[in-house]
């Protein structure tokens, strides 16, 4: 099991007297990839600038290796970060980009040859060592920043939402290139993106944040299959968010319907967020539904159709490889393991948030 790496105890972070970051616990294992994830302005880069030494928390205390690090410069941490903007040096090609850090710690020249070439033939960068950056793609920029940030071979790698400047089919490459690389070298990664599908592709752990505050830590299957509340389970993919009352152990009453689920310790009647994913619903016939509405809209996604079913006042999302016409009656059908219950949130950072084509959020 992996030794704790990085701590983090009851961090706030203060700017022109608003908590930027209200009392964050984070621990970090040594050789994981953890990603912090959350919309703009939930407090992720901040933390990551903190673990950097950029920032310094208003209160809290951060560790590295059991040994406070607060007032440790970030040049004297054993961590170094790559940002969206490569910063590389135009004026130096690809060689001499990532042998920077090894000029500085005034490295034997056999040696820096030998270290770059290693980094070269990680990334994927063998024979472009003449290259000026500057006539680079912007995936072999960043390569070239990734390599030079780990010639100096940091324990930590610091890495905020790198591939952010990427078109999708690069960006997808270079998540898995982002994995293989970590998996390789064995040290820490900790990234940051609002990206849901890249955090569960690449993460060990994925932190969900928002409003300065962590709504929830756990693997990728556990943030998506068991989200701590709605802003998370609306935050991971799509979600049917549905108000209901939990009977008692294993019984929930939503939708004018009572329900068998696999939940229990709520107290007697009290009142839940029920969430089930698009893909948990079968579509049946009418009279075989334990739900039955009206198709209001179909949308073809590739693999599966995004359909809108419309049950009494409320619409569901389905996503089925099933295709019935807009206008058909249909049953829904889903089983007890795919139900899950939540206790509803008081805290407003925890609401849900729902997302339009363009990203932007729109709370409701």
């Amino acid at each position: 099991m992996s030794k704790e790496l990085i701590n983090l105890k009851d961090i706030v972070m203060t700017f022109d007297g608003e908590d930027i970051l209200k009392s964050i616990n984070l621990t970090v294992k040594d050789e994981e990839f953890l990603t912090l994830l959350g919309p703009s302005g939930c407090g992720k880069t901040t933390t990551l600038r903190i673990i950097g030494g950029f920032l310094t928390p208003t209160s809290g205390d951060v560790y590295f290796d059991g040994k406070r690090i607060n007032d440790l410069p970030p040049y004297k941490r054993n961590v170094n970060t790559v940002f969206q903007k490569y910063a590389l040096f135009p004026h130096l090609n690809v060689y001499e980009n990532i042998a920077f850090g090894l000029r500085l710690k005034k490295v034997k020249e056999p040696e820096v040859k030998a270290r770059v070439e290693k980094m070269l033939k990680m990334v994927n960068l063998e024979g472009f060592e003449k290259r000026s950056p500057e006539l680079l793609s912007g995936g072999q920029q960043q390569r070239v920043a990734i390599a030079r940030a780990l010639i100096n071979h940091p324990k930590v790698l610091l890495l905020d939402e790198p591939l952010g400047a990427l078109d999708l089919k690069l960006r997808k490459e270079m998540q898995l290139e982002l994995k293989k690389i970590q998996r390789q070298l064995g040290i820490t990664f900790i990234y940051v993106t609002h990206d849901q599908e890249e955090a569960l592709t690449m993460s060990d752990t994925v932190v969900v944040m928002n409003g300065g505050l962590i709504q929830q830590i756990g693997t990728p299957q556990d943030i998506y299959n068991e989200p701590a509340n709605a802003f998370v389970a609306d935050f991971i993919g799509a979600s049917n968010i549905i108000d209901g009352v939990m009977v008692r152990d294993f019984t929930v009453d939503f939708m004018g319907h009572r329900f068998e689920c696999v939940d229990k310790g709520f107290a007697e009647n009290e009142p839940i967020d029920v969430v089930i994913r698009p893909e948990d619903f079968k579509l049946v016939k009418p009279e075989e539904g334990m739900l039955s509405g009206r198709v209001e809209s179909v949308i073809f996604k590739g693999v599966h159709y995004e359909s809108c079913v419309r049950v009494g006042e409320r619409d569901l999302l389905v996503h089925s490889t099933v295709c019935e016409p807009v206008g058909s009656e249909v049953g829904l059908s889903v089983i007890p393991f795919d139900i899950h219950i939540m206790h509803k949130s008081t805290d407003p950072a925890s609401q849900a948030f729902h997302y339009d084509e363009e990203g932007q959020e729109d709370e409701t």
